[in-house]
């Protein structure tokens, strides 16, 4: 007897050909197979990776919405397919994306032939390209206790787009940490949830380049009417504005004229806004009105959790071995990340090898920027963690418990086991304590991290300087 999700699937054909036509269904779907359907999770076998690419950007939204239809709301994608034609052998199975339904542009147009400059006098909103990539949604960033408390807050913004609990929220972080995701995320959600709602994406450069050509044409005025109308508005790279007054002096009444009316406000930096250079205080006393949280790298746990996602969304498994290795060998980045496992991929293909740990290092070779060691002793830490603490030195190795010198103690303790090959007994003698309190100075430490966010914070920033 058939199965019934295969006969499910047999409708799903029915709705797709009337849809897209009797020639395109044949041509693109009558190779489709269904394999099984477990956990509300449907996989198709297909041809190759053509026709995945095929069926996640010109079918996406007729195949994800048919699919629901008929499985119902919650079913997920999986794609199995062969890398090398013909061979079974070489079979993996890849996870279809989880794109937005909101957002109906798959290739971005550019902002100037998106003009905002659009009829003002019409009652109607002009149309326009909210600049947002449908796959960068909440549902494919990855969360760990290094960046959870950011993504919160982006959430919670996505969800009650009209409060001003967090307006404006002005997020920084180093390159490629995952700042331009979390923020295109808000604006998909919102779009979501409400579909009229005027959302844009925009760096501050495409907005320098909009004002100028406004400037041009004399159309300053319906410039910054237009962007007064935006519900939420997504500002990435801030630090562009750094010595720009004109700029400055534009976004200005944009800004106030956005809070005042409760329209949700969001931007990206590569610094905190008292570090930007050449801006006006009135617009920095701005920033201060709503929240400014900065995204870190990704911790350990997270960088493995990145890569076990971005690996599964190319077909790989890749061994716990290799992630663990190009987790504890990477810088943090995600861009860093996703470009290892497309490397891993192209090599494994190309010499149709198994993933071993001996390819994944010939691929991080090329992949990740060898930074010199610096080398970290006993006498730097205790300097660093003093400075922090803003301690005498001397005080760590007297035998006070006060709150702060116990917490800076026991960060060194913490540091110097992860920092150097100092043994527990060694550090211990060197602090003038006991084998015990070292053990369980090192534990508390890290048993506190994940939920400590004042200990994360200060455990982070002695560490950064410490090799920087």
């Amino acid at each position: 007897m058939t199965e019934d999700y295969k006969i499910k699937w047999s409708k799903c054909l029915e709705i797709i050909r009337d849809n897209i036509g009797e020639t395109k269904t044949n041509t693109w779907f009558s190779c489709a197979r269904p394999i099984s359907f477990v956990d509300n999770r449907l996989t198709l076998g297909i041809p190759s990776r053509f026709f995945y690419e095929k069926y996640e950007d010109e079918f996406y939204g007729i195949l994800s919405s048919t699919l629901k239809k008929v499985y119902g709301e919650g079913v997920r994608l999986e794609y199995e397919l062969p890398i090398i034609k013909n061979d079974d052998n070489s079979k993996v199975t890849i996870k279809g994306s989880t794109q937005s339904h909101a957002i109906k542009n798959k290739f971005v147009r550019s902002m100037q032939s998106s003009s905002p400059m659009g009829d003002s006098k019409s009652d109607k909103t002009p149309d326009f390209d909210p600049q947002l990539n449908e796959s960068l949604t909440f549902e494919n960033y990855c969360i760990g206790e290094s960046n959870r408390l950011p993504f919160t807050i982006a959430e919670y913004i996505a969800n009650n787009p009209g409060k001003n609990d967090f307006n404006p929220f002005f997020l920084y972080g180093e390159v490629g940490v995952g700042k331009t995701h979390l923020i295109q995320a808000i604006g998909i959600r919102v779009k979501e949830r409400n579909p009229r709602a005027k959302v844009l994406f925009v760096t501050l450069r495409q907005f320098q380049n909009l004002m100028a050509n406004a400037t041009i044409h004399k159309q300053i005025p319906s410039f910054l009417n237009w962007f007064q109308q935006m519900d939420v508005l997504l500002i990435d790279d801030l630090q562009e504005l750094s010595h720009k007054d004109g700029t400055a002096n534009v976004l200005f009444p944009i800004f106030n004229h956005l809070h005042q009316n409760g329209k949700a406000l969001v931007f990206t930096c590569d610094r905190p806004p008292m570090e930007l250079d050449g801006i006006a205080d009135r617009l920095i006393d701005r920033f201060k009105w709503g929240i400014t949280e900065r995204l870190p790298k990704p911790d350990f746990a997270l960088k493995k959790k990145i890569l076990e996602f971005k690996a599964s969304k190319n077909g790989l498994s890749l061994p716990k071995d290799v992630i663990e290795l190009i987790a504890e060998q990477s810088t943090g980045s995600v861009r860093e990340l996703e470009g290892i496992v497309m490397g891993i991929l192209t090599r494994s293909i190309t010499l149709n090898s198994p993933i071993t740990l001996q390819l994944a290092q010939e691929v991080m070779k090329h992949s990740i920027k060898k930074q010199e060691q610096k080398t970290i002793n006993f006498d730097m830490i205790v300097e660093a963690t003093a400075e922090f603490y803003r301690l005498n030195p001397d005080v760590i190795f007297s035998k006070s418990r006060v709150r702060d010198i116990a917490d800076a103690r026991q960060v060194i303790m913490y540091l110097c086991h992860k920092l150097t090959s100092l043994s527990s007994s060694a550090i211990g003698q060197k602090l003038n304590r006991r084998h015990a309190t070292v053990l369980h100075g090192i534990s508390a430490i890290a048993d506190r991290l994940p939920f400590a966010k004042d200990l994360s914070v200060a455990v982070e920033t002695i560490e950064e300087d410490l090799r920087s």
